[in-house]
C-alpha cells in the first residue's frame, strides 16, 4: 500500500509541474509559441483537442446584478477535433434575466513560424431562440485546421440576486488548466455543492473591505474574493451504465440562501422545497395551467368517470394522453405554448403533455398531483441543493397506499401506467399540493427486480446444424425496452439485434403475445436455424447461449472514471434444453458453478446436466444492487470478465 501512494504521489507531483511549465492563463490575443507547435495533449496523448484554459471571475456590481467574465481558449489537434470550434452558449433569455455582451472570438494558426489571427465576424454569429425562456448564442470559428488555436471571451450578466452560475472544471476535453474566481460581499450567505476530485493547485483568499450606500446610509462590509484552479483535468467520456454528465464532473456549485438583515433587503429565496413548490404552485407556465379547460375533454371525463375504480380511470386516461398527444422531445419543467393550445396542436413538450395527463385525471375525480422530476440524462436532483433547475420534466404523481404510488409520464408512448419510469429512478422528485400547500420531496425507486426469461429447445443435427425455438419473456422495463426497439427499428432490424447480427443464426420466424396488454409479461416466440460453423466432420460446437442478449461484455475497459448505475435491479434466466445427435457423444462440457462478487451484489450461477441424449443448460444472473462504486470496479470487471467466459464457453461433441 506504502508503494502505491509514493507511486500515485510521484505521478501527481510530475503532472502538477508539467502544468505550471507553461503559461496557466494568458491575455485575450497572446499565446504561447509553444501551444501553437504542440501536436498532442501532454496528459492524454490520444486526445483530438485540448482546453488549454478555462477561465471565469464572477462578480457583482454595484447594483447587486452579477456578472461573470469567461475566457476560453482550445487548442485543435486533428481533423476530429475541429467539431469543438462551433460554439454554443445557452443562456435564459425569457424576461432579459440573462444576456450576453462584450463577445469577442478568433482562431490562431501557426503560418510560416509566425502566428495568424483570423477574427470571428460578428455578422456570422446568430442568435437561435430555444423557446420562449431560453436562448443560444451560435457561431463557428473562421479558418480552422489542424493545430488552431481558437478563442473566445464574453460577459454573461443577469438581473438577478441568486442566479449564481454553476462552474465546471471538468469537461468532455482534457482541459490543461480550470480557473474560477469569484468576488462575493460577506453579507450574502451561500450553500455550496462541491465536486472536486483532484487538488487545487491555486486556493486563494483576499478579503477586501467595501461599503456601500452613502452619507448615514453607508454600510460597511467584506467583499471575499476566492480563485480556485485545477490543472490537468481529464476529459470525462461516456462510459456503459455512468448516470448523467453533470453528475459526474468536477464542479463547484453555489445557492444564495439569505441576505444579512442589516442591509435592509427582503430574505426571499428557495431556500426550502417548500419555497420551490410554493413558487411551482403560481408559476403561470406551471400551476396557473392545471385548470385549463381542453377542447372536447367533456367526452374522455364522462367515459372515465363512468369506469368502476380509479385503475381503470388511471389507465383509460393515460391511454388516452398518450395516443393522442405526440411529445416534441423537447424537456422543460413549464410549458411553452401552453396546455390548452399544445392539446389542439396534439403536439406538446413534456410539461405540456403530462399537465394535460394531470388535468384530466384530477377532473375525473382521480387524487392526482402535479410532480417536477430530473430525467437520468439530466442528472441526480440533491435534495439538499434546492434550485429548480435541478429539475427539467413534469410529470404526474399518484399515491395508491403507504407503500405504492404510480407516476405517470405520457411522453413515452410504451411506458405503462403502473411502471415507474425508468429513466426517473435514484433521484428525488417534488411533488404539488397547492390545495393544501404541501410539496414534499419523494425519492424514486423500483426495489424488486425486473425478469427476463430466456427458454430455448434446440436439437443439434449430425451435418452441424442446429434448429429449434425460443421463448423470451420480458417483464416491466425490459418489456418496454423490447417494445420501444421492435415498434421504432422495424421487423428486420429488430431481428438483426435478436440474432446479435450472427449471419450463421437465422430467425425464421417471430411472433409477439400480449403485445397490447400492459399488464403482462412480452412473449416472443422464435423459430430458427444456426450453423455450428466451427464444427467438422469428427467434432462440434456450439454455445448454449442463444437470444440472450449477452454475449458481448461491455465493461472491457481496465479503467472508470464514474459509478456504474443500472438503474434498477436485473434478473435473468436462460434455460437451454438440447437434443444431441445420436452418434455423437459429449467431449468437453462446462461445469455446473456459483460465483459471487465479493460484497453479494451480483450472484451468477451455471447448472448443467445431461440425461438419455439431451443437455441441460441453466443460467441465473441476479443483481441485487443497482449501483457499483467506480471503487470497486476492479472487482466488477473481473466479475464480469469471468461471468462472460462462462455464458459463452462451448459444448464439445465429438463423434462416436
Amino acid at each position: 500500500m506504502n508503494k502505491i501512494f509514493t507511486a500515485l504521489v510521484l505521478c501527481l507531483s510530475i503532472s502538477l509541474a508539467n502544468a505550471q511549465t507553461k503559461p496557466l492563463t494568458q491575455p485575450f490575443g497572446k499565446v504561447d509559441a509553444a501551444d501553437l507547435e504542440s501536436k498532442s495533449c501532454d496528459f492524454e496523448k490520444d486526445a483530438n483537442a485540448e482546453i488549454l484554459f478555462d477561465k471565469a471571475e464572477i462578480y457583482y456590481d454595484a447594483n447587486l446584478d452579477l456578472g461573470m467574465e469567461r475566457h476560453k481558449r482550445i487548442k485543435i489537434y486533428n481533423t476530429n477535433g475541429k467539431d469543438n470550434a462551433n460554439i454554443r452558449i445557452e443562456y435564459y433569455s425569457g424576461n432579459h434575466v440573462e444576456y450576453i455582451t462584450g463577445l469577442q472570438a478568433q482562431t490562431i494558426n501557426l503560418v510560416n513560424g509566425k502566428p495568424e489571427i483570423t477574427k470571428l465576424d460578428k455578422k456570422l454569429v446568430f442568435t437561435e431562440r430555444i423557446d420562449k425562456m431560453r436562448s443560444a448564442l451560435v457561431f463557428s470559428m473562421p479558418n480552422v485546421k489542424e493545430g488552431s488555436i481558437i478563442e473566445y471571451k464574453y460577459i454573461w450578466n443577469t438581473n438577478s440576486l441568486s442566479n449564481f452560475p454553476d462552474w465546471y472544471f471538468q469537461d468532455k476535453l482534457p482541459t490543461r488548466y480550470s480557473e474560477l474566481t469569484t468576488s462575493i460581499p460577506d453579507f450574502l450567505y451561500f450553500k455550496q455543492k462541491a465536486n472536486i476530485v483532484q487538488p487545487l493547485i491555486v486556493n486563494t483568499r483576499k478579503d477586501e473591505g467595501r461599503s456601500m450606500g452613502t452619507g448615514t446610509n453607508m454600510v460597511p462590509y467584506t467583499l471575499e474574493r476566492n480563485t480556485r484552479g485545477m490543472a490537468n483535468v481529464p476529459s470525462l467520456t461516456d462510459e456503459p451504465y455512468m448516470t448523467a454528465t453533470t453528475d459526474n464532473l468536477q464542479s463547484i456549485i453555489y445557492q444564495l440562501t439569505s441576505i444579512r438583515p442589516t442591509m435592509g433587503i427582503i430574505k426571499s429565496f428557495s431556500d426550502t422545497w417548500a419555497k420551490v413548490g410554493g413558487i411551482l404552485a403560481d408559476d403561470e407556465d406551471f400551476g396557473l395551467q392545471l385548470k385549463r379547460k381542453l377542447t372536447g375533454e367533456e367526452a374522455i371525463i364522462a367515459k372515465a368517470k363512468a369506469l368502476k375504480t380509479d385503475d381503470q380511470k388511471i389507465q383509460y386516461i393515460f391511454g388516452e394522453v398518450k395516443n393522442t398527444m405526440k411529445w416534441d422531445g423537447v424537456d422543460r419543467w413549464y410549458t411553452n405554448d401552453g396546455t390548452s393550445k399544445a392539446w389542439e396542436k396534439k403536439t406538446g413538450n413534456s410539461a405540456e403533455v403530462n399537465l394535460i395527463l394531470y388535468h384530466l385525471l384530477k377532473q375525473a375525480g382521480v387524487k392526482a398531483y402535479p410532480m417536477v422530476v430530473s430525467t437520468r440524462e439530466h442528472g441526480k436532483v440533491v435534495p439538499y441543493y434546492t434550485f429548480l433547475y435541478q429539475f427539467n420534466r413534469a410529470v404526474v404523481y399518484i399515491p395508491i397506499d403507504s407503500t405504492r404510488n404510480y407516476v405517470l409520464d405520457a411522453t413515452n408512448k410504451y411506458n405503462i401506467y403502473n411502471e415507474l419510469p425508468d429513466n426517473l429512478l435514484n433521484s428525488d422528485a417534488l411533488y404539488i399540493d397547492k390545495e393544501k400547500k404541501q410539496y414534499d420531496m419523494v425519492y424514486l425507486e423500483r426495489k424488486d427486480p425486473v425478469r427476463q426469461i430466456v427458454i430455448v429447445r434446440g436439437e443439434v443435427k449430425p451435418d452441424g446444424k442446429m434448429n429449434g425455438t425460443a421463448q423470451i419473456s420480458s417483464f416491466g422495463y425490459n418489456r418496454i425496452h423490447t417494445l420501444s426497439r421492435y415498434k421504432t427499428d422495424g421487423e428486420q432490424k429488430y431481428t438483426d439485434y435478436l440474432r446479435e447480427n450472427n449471419n450463421n443464426l437465422k430467425v425464421t420466424s417471430l411472433k409477439f403475445d400480449n403485445m397490447e396488454i400492459d399488464t403482462l409479461p412480452l412473449t416472443q416466440n422464435i423459430n430458427f436455424n444456426l450453423d455450428l460453423t466451427s464444427s467438422d466432420d469428427n467434432y462440434i460446437y456450439f454455445v448454449p447461449n442463444i437470444f440472450s442478449s449477452l454475449r458481448t461484455n461491455p465493461f472491457l475497459s481496465e479503467n472508470r472514471r464514474t459509478d456504474i448505475e443500472f438503474g434498477y435491479r436485473n434478473s435473468y434466466s436462460i434455460i437451454g434444453t438440447y437434443t444431441l445427435p445420436a452418434n455423437y457423444k459429449i467431449d468437453a462440457l462446462p461445469k455446473s458453478a456459483t460465483m459471487t462478487m465479493p460484497d453479494g451484489s451480483i450472484t451468477f450461477k451455471r447448472y448443467v446436466a445431461t440425461e438419455n441424449g439431451t443437455l441441460m443448460v441453466r443460467y441465473v444472473i441476479d443483481h441485487k444492487s443497482t449501483l457499483y462504486p467506480k471503487d470497486s470496479y476492479p472487482d466488477f470487471r473481473e466479475f464480469y470478465k469471468k461471468m462472460y467466459e462462462m455464458l459463452n464457453e462451448q459444448v464439445v461433441l465429438k463423434k462416436s
